[in-house]
């Protein structure tokens, strides 16, 4: 595309798609993607080209197998080394090296499984990720354990409640998170939008700021929906990278 282009690289024995703007941010500012349980990448999808190169981001998304992005080995993506650990070890480091872009530049986005991956690694390392961005995060995860529909679960979680304990709710610390954090679920997606709305009320308990759509239409648990929502989860996630900017010079 006349705005920006993409490319593959192998990254320690696993691919990874990159976004290259036009005209990248003066800031090097970039942003991890965390794709679905589907492998859906963000490759081919215009309305998020158009949003990343009208802000100047270059993007890169790993592609892992359903991993969950957890820290547990999951065979489906490598037997030695976790989602989590692959991109806080090895792509954090490659769009340092790269790009020369290091933490607050990043930020980290992902949609249904990524997407809790994406708040639950923020939660984890809020310096490494200050912005983050979820669309219908699949926050309570160990339903598909209760429903018998995921063996990578059933291999890395002992049992439902197991998986529960390393739900991205469960690792929100009251004095130590990432600054600036938006998520969103359509209120018809009927598998996660519970889970989403008690998220909410968790972080309003806590009084950690956040903000959140929970009422937009279009489409339910759909590339529709997530495609709706580009232009407003991208322009946060450009917005609250040159807040981080601004706050540190």
């Amino acid at each position: 595309m006349a705005d920006g282009t993409w490319s593959e690289i192998d990254l320690a024995g696993h691919p990874c798609h990159l976004f290259e703007p036009a005209a990248p941010s003066l800031h090097s500012y970039t942003v991890i993607y965390l794709h679905g349980i589907d492998l859906d990448v963000l490759r081919g999808r215009a309305v998020y080209e158009q949003e990343f190169a009208r802000h100047g981001l270059r993007v890169i998304c790993p592609v892992t197998g359903r991993c969950w992005w957890n820290d547990r080995i999951c065979p489906e993506f490598d037997p030695k080394i976790t989602a989590e650990r692959y991109v806080l070890d090895h792509v954090v480091a490659y769009i340092a090296e790269s790009w020369g872009a290091k933490p607050p530049r990043l930020a980290i986005f992902g949609t249904s499984m990524g997407g809790q991956g994406a708040l639950r690694m923020a939660y984890k390392h809020p310096d490494v990720f200050p912005v983050v961005a979820a669309l219908a995060p699949s926050v309570d995860f160990q339903r598909r354990m209760d429903e018998g529909i995921d063996e990578n679960l059933a291999w890395m979680y002992r049992d439902a409640e197991n998986a529960r304990q390393d739900t991205a709710t469960l690792h929100i610390h009251p004095l130590n998170w990432p600054r600036h954090q938006f998520f969103a679920c359509d209120p018809t997606d009927e598998r996660w939008w519970e889970s989403a709305d008690r998220l909410r009320m968790k972080l309003y308990s806590l009084g950690v700021p956040f903000e959140c759509d929970l009422e937009t239409e279009a489409g339910g648990h759909t590339r529709a929906y997530f495609d709706h929502m580009a232009p407003r989860v991208v322009e946060f996630i450009a917005d609250r990278l040159e807040k981080e900017h601004l706050r540190i010079i």
